[in-house]
């Protein structure tokens, strides 16, 4: 029985311990750290020893006084750590992720300097001793140097950390920085001196250490990321200067030490030094990209090639220099007012560059200040010298003289002129009506004056043909009556031969037709002898068809006569002889249409009493218009 309750109280202990070992632990004045943090410690009191309390101002203690302690526990088992006097607070490692960066503020420490607003650095194992911190004096408040991406073990009763960005600077930009501490900038320059080794602003303790100033910095950084302290630096980011092809990029450099001038004793506008000093450089840049710190340098650009600027309002050239410029008014000789559109082409040398921004101090204030008035005046110079109808006629000439005035002016400020062109000219409407019509007029006259000349000429022209046609004629004469004394000779000689050739030709010719009268008459013997044979054959041929016809038709009508007289012997027999004569006498007048009745009776009383020979009369005239009548309906 004792057995068992001593194994049940044994269980029971050990189930108590495994469940409060920790609390067991700290009792017995053991405390574990795990791995993956870190123990800070906070005495609450002191017994014995020295230092009892901590110095007036301070929070962290570092001989051993009450409070919070600067030394923290690493990971592991510590003894002596009794519950009643000291408290032991676990934390988590400080991890700064990649891309980030660690800030820290030091809640004890050293007073700041006056003048500056961050920490100096000191050994501390980046901030993982804060024993060594405050031993090595280091200063309250935001440190200059940060803490880059890792796991750190980080005492947070010193320091506050604040995570932040890493800064990433693009392609084709840079960064222009501005330092928050740092020396005063000297007198007279508006960025600080340059500075090196100091890994772009990176190691601020380095920058300072050097001297380096505050505000802002002529060095610019390129693309890449950084581990800025923003605390310490600020960064604008800006695109890089591109200088395009055909042109030159004249640098104004506001900062650097004043250099010596380059620009020659005749040249009394400005000072042209060498690259790295104060001034306008002598040396331009050439077409490409370059990081200029915009707030201390200023590239002006400047066209090389021939460039085009135009006076006139309805046309700009793409490199809107010539923007603001309009079409000329000038006035004549002759009291008209008139518009011209000019052109000037010009060529700035690159090694003239620099003079001319140094003069002007850019593009828009030569054409402002030189080009536009210097040609304005010379063609209002111009016009009031001459009328407009001479300014028109003469351009070419007014254009040469132009381009000479002109191109000595621009001489004088180092750019060349290469031509002057003159555009359209715009006269005005009543004065170009009236040259219209004098051109008219003009026309008109030139025309007519063509005509007549023309008129005189074909009149001159006619007579001289009338002439030569009668020449023509006389000579032709002349030849016709030697022509005709020849013909008269060659038709004597000709008749001769003709009358020999007559002879000869007649005797062959009756020789010729006494044969073909003999062979035309033996031809028409035999032709008749032919016909009279062939008329002969025909005749016999028709006679006897003649007699083979009548034969057949004879031996026809005889058959046809005997079958009607037995027909006729066969009707009398049987009707009767007078019977028989009667139905013919009355067929044939059937077929022969015989009127056996009048059509109209006329009588008389054999001429006596009052109707005799009257009704016969009417009788008769009755008759006549009848038969008119029915040959008109015939007729008709």
């Amino acid at each position: 029985m004792l057995t068992t309750i001593l194994i049940v109280a044994t269980v029971i202990t050990i189930i108590l311990l495994i469940a409060f070992y920790k609390s067991v632990l700290r009792l017995a004045g053991i405390i574990f750290i795990p791995e993956d943090k870190i123990g800070l410690v906070t005495k609450k009191f002191v017994l014995f020893g020295r230092y009892k309390e901590l110095p007036e101002g301070r929070i962290i203690a570092i001989n051993g006084e009450a409070g919070f302690q600067a030394k923290t526990l690493a990971p592991g088992m510590y003894f002596g750590k009794w519950l009643w006097q000291y408290e032991i607070k676990l934390q988590n490692l400080t991890v700064i992720p990649t891309g980030m960066i660690g800030l820290l503020l030091a809640k004890d420490g050293a007073e700041l300097e006056i003048g500056h607003i961050l920490a100096r650095k000191v050994e501390c194992d980046s901030f993982q001793d804060a024993e060594a911190f405050i031993r090595n004096k280091g200063r309250k408040g935001r440190q200059s140097a940060v803490i880059t991406s890792g796991s750190y073990r980080i005492n947070t009763f010193l320091f506050n950390i604040e995570i932040t960005p890493m800064i990433t600077i693009p392609e084709n930009t840079l960064g222009i920085v501005t330092t928050l501490d740092g020396m005063a900038i000297e007198d007279g320059q508006i960025a600080g001196k340059m500075v090196t080794d100091h890994n772009n602003f990176q190691d601020a303790d380095a920058f300072l250490q050097h001297q380096g100033n505050k505000g802002l910095q002529q060095q610019v950084i390129l693309a890449g990321s950084y581990n800025f302290n923003p605390w310490f630096v600020k960064v604008e980011q800006r695109y890089m200067t591109e200088i395009p092809i055909g042109s030159v990029g004249v640098v104004i450099s506001y900062v650097g030490t004043e250099g010596e001038d380059l620009s020659g004793e005749e040249f009394k506008h400005g000072n042209i030094v060498a690259k790295g000093h104060k001034g306008v450089w002598a040396e331009p840049l050439g077409p490409g990209k370059y990081p200029i710190n915009s707030h201390v340098m200023r590239v002006e650009l400047v066209p090389t090639t021939n460039l085009v600027l135009n006076w006139a309002s309805a046309r700009t050239e793409s490199h809107q220099l010539d923007k603001h410029l309009s079409t000329i008014t000038v006035r004549s000789k002759d009291g008209f007012p008139f518009n011209l559109d000019v052109s000037q082409i010009i060529h700035i040398p690159t090694n003239e560059a620099p003079k001319v921004i140094a003069r002007f101090g850019n593009m828009n204030n030569l054409v402002s200040q030189v080009l536009e008035p210097t040609i304005g005046n010379y063609f209002r110079n111009s016009a009031q010298d001459a009328d407009v109808i001479s300014f028109l006629t003469l351009r070419k000439e007014r254009q040469e003289s132009a381009k000479e005035h002109i191109g000595k002016v621009l001489e004088e400020y180092n750019v060349f002129g290469v031509d002057t062109l003159i555009g359209d000219i715009v006269p005005p409407e009543s004065l170009m009506r009236t040259l219209t019509d004098r051109k008219l007029a003009e026309e008109q006259k030139i025309t007519y004056e063509t005509q007549k000349l023309a008129q005189e000429t074909r009149q001159a022209l006619e007579k001289e043909t009338a002439i030569a046609e009668i020449q023509a004629e006389v000579v032709k004469a002349d030849q016709g009556v030697l022509i005709a004394e020849r013909i008269a000779d060659a038709s004597v000689k000709k008749a001769n031969g003709e009358a020999d050739s007559v002879r000869l030709q007649s005797t062959a010719e009756a020789d010729r037709l006494k044969m073909i009268a003999a062979a035309e008459a033996e031809k028409v013997k035999l032709l008749a002898d032919a016909e009279a044979e062939k008329i002969k054959l025909m005749a016999i041929a028709e006679a006897e068809k003649i007699s083979k016809t009548g034969k057949a038709e004879a031996e026809k009508v005889l058959a046809l006569g005997k079958s009607s007289a037995e027909s006729y012997e066969l009707a009398v027999a049987a009707m009767g002889g007078d019977n028989f004569t009667q139905l013919k006498i009355t067929e044939a007048i059937g077929k022969q249409k015989i009127k056996i009745m009048p059509d109209i009776l006329i009588s008389g009383t054999g001429g006596e009493g009052p109707n005799g020979p009257i009704s016969g009369l009417l009788g008769l005239k009755l008759m006549n218009e009848l038969s008119r009548k029915n040959e008109e309906e015939k007729g008709n």
